[in-house]
């Protein structure tokens, strides 16, 4: 797809990989819904992205995004584009996963993007196509202590993309699902941590088996390309496919 003059919904847009996301379809002239919960983040933003339009709305609430999609459609016209990024993550034991915030973060990062494309692919199938993404995880190709929460979400979204990929095929809809390696956001602090598990610092000196992390703006960049490229599966580094 091209993305010049095209219209994105980009969710979690305020910060981190949604942020650089939205100035890069920007960038390269499409017309950028900036979805997220804070209104004056996305205001900020909003100046210096022309064209852009701002919705605050709670990935959670089936209503909030039912009208965020709607906003969108009734102001540009059209949807070519949905970037599902909006998403928290959780640190945590098996033994000590906390069972409500399980379902909260289940609603947020699978629900909420599944509601969304249900919203979309009306809109698309009626334009004649359109691409989804769906950004996952690189947790979701590896099984790593006390990751078992938001991994199992990030697979549980992994395998909704490929699956809508297939059935959306004759309507020329792509479904894309994104890997991202850790990425240099605020995403870490941010993160739900259960007692006894630290945030991970990722110095420059850190002695550890993990790659250096990427910046946003790297990743970003993997995931225009897959848009352009109407890649299914996206991931941000080649070595990332053997362990898929």
């Amino acid at each position: 797809m091209n993305i010049k003059g095209k219209i994105a919904i980009v969710t979690g847009a305020s910060s981190g990989i949604g942020l650089a996301t939205a100035k890069l379809l920007t960038k390269k002239q499409a017309k950028v819904a900036l979805v997220a919960r804070s209104k004056e983040k996305l205001g900020k933003l909003a100046k210096e992205l022309p064209g852009s339009l701002v919705i605050q709305a709670d990935m959670t609430k089936e209503e909030e995004i039912k009208a965020m999609v709607k906003k969108v459609k009734d102001h540009f016209g059209r949807v070519d584009i949905l970037i599902n990024n909006a998403g928290q993550g959780y640190d945590a034991s098996i033994e000590n996963t906390d069972i409500n915030e399980f379902h909260r973060l289940f609603d947020l990062d699978v629900v909420g993007p599944l509601i969304a494309m249900q919203q979309v692919v009306p809109i698309m199938r009626q334009q004649g196509g359109g691409v989804i993404v769906n950004i996952s995880s690189g947790t979701a190709l590896m099984a790593l202590p006390n990751m078992s929460a938001y991994s199992s979400l990030k697979r549980a979204l992994a395998g909704i993309s490929l699956t809508a990929n297939e059935e959306l095929k004759e309507d020329k809809i792509v479904v894309s699902v994104v890997y991202p390696y850790i990425t240099l956001t605020d995403f870490e602090k941010n993160t739900i941590k259960a007692k006894n598990v630290k945030e991970i610092q990722w110095e420059d000196d850190h002695d550890s088996d993990f790659q250096p992390p990427d910046s946003a703006d790297y990743v970003a960049e993997k995931i225009a390309e897959g848009i352009e490229n109407e890649e299914t599966k996206i991931y941000v580094h080649d070595w990332m496919k053997k362990m898929a």
